[in-house]
């Protein structure tokens, strides 16, 4: 599965649970997450997304952790399993909150 495919699935199922996402772009700023999804309550999630075999580059890598140890939520998302995965956490904390 394209790494497109799975981004526009997740997609829909984040504004199904009532969440917004952006794809995060930012110039002159390499290798930052492609989306940021942000639900109700001030939730805030960075996410990467790959194909199964998709790998990250060291710019990548490097913000990832700038973002972690900022106290930020940072998830690497690779192929549909762990997209599915991804949505079941989120129906989880949305069921919480």
């Amino acid at each position: 599965m394209l790494e497109k495919d799975i981004e526009a699935w997740l997609n829909k199922k984040i504004k199904e649970l009532g969440g917004i996402s952006f794809k995060f772009v930012s110039p002159n700023n390499p290798g930052v997450p492609d989306r940021i999804y942000i639900f109700p309550g001030g939730r805030v999630y960075f996410a990467e997304l790959k194909t199964e075999i998709g790998r990250m580059s060291n710019i990548q890598k490097w913000q990832r952790q700038r973002l972690q140890d900022m106290g930020c939520r940072f998830y690497l998302i690779k192929g549909m399993e762990q997209a599915k995965a991804f949505i079941k956490e989120m129906q989880n904390e949305v069921r919480t909150a």
